[in-house]
């Protein structure tokens, strides 16, 4: 197994450091999966156990001026890597201005992705930082945990407000109660709501887009101004909504009656899925 990349632009370097910083903000741990064109950040805690799951993709040629790598063969070209995602966006913190970056799979006391960053000096020798990232090696005959989730049939989906005043809003509610009720229909419409034995609060948008293609597949006698619910932890959807560090173009809200939630941020070069399973 062998894998080095290189960053020269400066604003891919930015990108790059706006995702890793996205994904430390939703997992303390998760799989890096390295492929010949795309790398994937997976978070896969069973959504059966209560566990929030994650799917971020990228077109590595989007990000790296040079990317090579060979798998664990011929026939499984990935190399899959278990590492705490904070250690690589503190150490492409420290890169803001520099010159190259590179990202070199090692094996010094133990795996590890070494990032190597070349920074601007005043004399004639270059500076380089170093930083040594400890990973796990995730066998072969594990790669089957870590496959793209399977999307279900979704009830209801709608394009969220703004992300900012969306978080201001779900942080006021935190302090009142543990869970919240997201709830849209077709129409446009879509509803937070919290509820105790002491109050019940809950903060309407009006005139938010649904995809065309979430009304084409409707049956005739479908009422666009149902509401479908699901009932959600309150702190896993701030960590969302506080993580999001990508200008996302649109975020989209798809939801399964009593079932799950689903958000997915759309980007030229990254698309972020993110499952927060209902609770009963």
């Amino acid at each position: 197994m062998r894998f080095r990349a290189k960053i020269v632009d400066l604003g891919c370097l930015n990108h790059f450091t706006r995702v890793s910083s996205t994904i430390s903000k939703l997992a303390k741990t998760c799989t890096l999966r390295l492929s010949p064109h795309k790398l994937y950040f997976i978070l896969s805690d069973k959504v059966a156990n209560g566990g929030v799951s994650m799917w971020c993709e990228l077109a590595q040629g989007n990000f790296f001026d040079e990317f090579q790598m060979e798998g664990v063969s011929a026939d499984y070209n990935e190399i899959y890597l278990e590492l705490m995602p904070e250690n690589l966006s503190r150490a492409l913190k420290t890169a803001q201005n520099a010159k190259t970056v590179k990202i070199k799979l090692t094996n010094k006391h133990c795996p590890c992705l070494t990032v190597a960053v070349e920074l601007p000096s005043l004399s004639s020798s270059s500076r380089i930082v170093t930083h040594d990232i400890p990973v796990g090696v995730i066998p072969r005959k594990l790669w089957t945990d870590f496959r793209e989730p399977v999307l279900p049939e979704f009830d209801v989906s709608i394009y969220l407000p703004v992300l900012k005043t969306m978080k201001s809003i779900v942080e006021r509610m935190k302090n009142i109660s543990n869970h919240i009720v997201v709830e849209a229909n077709l129409k446009g419409d879509m509803n937070l709501k919290i509820q105790t034995d002491l109050v019940c609060i809950t903060t309407h948008f009006k005139h938010l887009a649904n995809p065309s293609w979430a009304l084409e597949d409707i049956s005739q006698d479908r009422d666009l101004e149902a509401m479908v619910e699901a009932r959600i932890d309150i702190k896993k959807l701030l960590q969302f909504l506080a993580g999001q560090q990508v200008n996302t173009t649109k975020v989209l809200c798809n939801i399964v009656q009593n079932r799950i939630v689903h958000f997915i941020l759309l980007h030229d070069e990254v698309s972020l899925q993110y499952f927060i399973p209902a609770l009963s």
